[in-house]
């Protein structure tokens, strides 16, 4: 059988900055640079004050589980061996939503969590677990 890659993000100016930050291990998010809300999922336009300025900021990777849901179907080829698996919604600490792959046993609604990317140099994926 042959074997599939995972897909790489496509490579757009809206989201390079988040890829960017990732391979190198590191949770960046857009803020606005009118009114300095915090966006993510990257956007064109602030949802605050209809801004098209924007910077990157780091972000603690701490926050605790919103909600989850347990993937049973490969949406895509690559994925079939991981099956089943976890996908968490976290609220950040700075008040942005995040979601990632689930790595730290039983799940709980307010679990307090911090979010690490694993990465090969080309792929970057967000993994969150139990705060140690």
């Amino acid at each position: 059988m042959e074997e599939t890659s995972k897909p790489l993000p496509p490579d757009l100016p809206l989201s390079r900055g988040y890829w960017q930050a990732a391979r190198e291990g590191r949770l960046v998010v857009q803020r606005c640079t009118g009114c300095g809300t915090l966006r993510h999922y990257p956007r064109l336009l602030c949802t605050a004050c209809h801004d098209s300025g924007v910077d990157w900021v780091e972000l603690s990777r701490r926050g605790a589980i919103h909600s989850w849901t347990v993937s049973h179907h490969a949406f895509h080829p690559a994925f079939r061996d991981e099956l089943p698996y976890a996908l968490v919604t976290v609220d950040l600490e700075e008040g942005v939503r995040a979601l990632g792959r689930w790595n730290g046993g039983e799940l709980q609604i307010g679990q307090p969590v911090i979010g690490h990317f694993e990465t090969d140099g080309e792929r970057a994926e967000l993994w969150f677990s139990r705060c140690k």
